[in-house]
């Protein structure tokens, strides 16, 4: 991570009751503090529900999108700042072959398996343990997804920890299995670095370090080829608004708009690769995403239904986009993608670094 630079003080964790799940079992909110951000996480989930920053002028807003109470929650159809699995994005017919076994997966994105199931991480209370390093404080959340959970194989033992110093947030993700089975962690997590009054993020500008995209069919399963940015809407490899890259390819068709896995260039083992930077040229925030990851799958928003948020807000298409660092979509049915597999005695590791900076 030295292309962030060093990681200072550790700061202050707090936690507050914010209701129940749909099953009764009590939730609680984490507030992790530092000089620099305010970030404020749920047990349901590892939710993240509010992320504060400051911008040039010293003033501090709230870039993500969320809610300040539990019921939209229970109800999370866009999976607001959630962590998804046990395989996030898609997975093409829920169907999926591993060690001569077919297995069958719930549906609940037609006739595909989309984050996880109909139950999927971001529907569970996890366990949760402040912790405090060095290098920062955060919060370490734990759960075991058990055997035939929206029908995976294995018994997966998962933690994702929260580590906020100063003015940079790292994800880490962990598991283990039992038995054969996928795994494909990711933060689903809104920006708006606008903050909390605004509207819209088609006025952002978005840089993403890939050269190639994986086209998609038009229920946005992967095609399986690996397409060129140049010449396209998807080349992003220099700052531009999202609002001016929106029409112009049929591959925009299918999702209205941009809900699509990109390359990230040279990603090495046990390194971080920048893969993305986005700015809101208004308030002159800017999030730098580092990641271990070899995808980055880049949602618009545009689904978002206008249902009323924290703030009074109201989400409407294109009020906040997805950076989901990860690995492709469907991958378990293309060979050539980078595997998704994880085997008794492995252990998963995943890491994304977001940095927030000021013009």
């Amino acid at each position: 991570m030295t292309q962030f630079g060093d990681l200072r003080r550790p700061g202050l964790v707090t936690s507050t009751p914010f209701g129940h799940a749909a099953d009764g079992r009590p939730v609680d909110m984490y507030v992790i503090e530092t000089d620099a951000l305010e970030m404020r996480v749920l047990t349901l989930g590892a939710i993240i529900t509010s992320l504060r920053v400051k911008d040039g002028q010293g003033g501090s807003a709230d870039v993500v999108l969320g809610h300040d109470r539990i019921e939209p929650y229970l109800h999370n159809s866009s999976y607001l700042g959630a962590v998804v699995g046990r395989y996030a994005n898609r997975i093409a017919r829920g169907r999926f072959d591993l060690d001569g076994v077919t297995y069958e997966l719930a549906k609940n994105d037609g006739d595909n398996h989309l984050h996880g199931g109909r139950r999927g991480f971001d529907q569970y209370v996890w366990a949760a343990q402040p912790i405090e390093t060095p290098d920062g404080c955060g919060i370490v959340f734990a759960r075991t997804s058990a055997a035939g959970e929206e029908h995976y194989p294995g018994t997966l033992r998962v933690r994702v920890a929260y580590l906020v110093s100063d003015n940079t947030v790292i994800v880490r993700y962990e598991a283990i299995t039992d038995m054969a089975t996928i795994v494909n962690l990711t933060q689903h997590t809104y920006f708006n670095l606008g903050g909390e009054t605004s509207r819209s993020t088609l006025d952002h500008e978005l840089t993403i370090h890939a050269d190639a995209f994986t086209p998609v069919d038009d229920t946005l399963i992967p095609c399986g080829e690996l397409a060129a940015v140049g010449g396209t809407p998807f080349d992003f490899r220099s700052p531009a608004t999202i609002g001016s890259r929106l029409e112009g390819h049929s591959q925009l068709a299918a999702g209205r708009g941009f809900d699509h896995n990109f390359v990230v260039r040279a990603v090495h083992a046990d390194e971080l690769t920048a893969a993305a930077t986005l700015c809101d040229p208004s308030s002159g925030r800017t999030l730098q995403i580092a990641t271990s990851e070899p995808g980055l799958q880049f949602y618009g928003g545009q689904l978002l239904d206008g249902t009323i948020g924290a703030y009074g807000r109201a989400f409407e298409p294109h009020a906040g986009l997805c950076l989901e660092t990860q690995h492709f979509p469907d991958s378990p049915n293309h060979p050539q993608f980078p595997t998704v597999v994880l085997r008794p005695g492995q252990r998963y590791r995943s890491v994304t670094a977001w940095r927030f900076t000021a013009r």
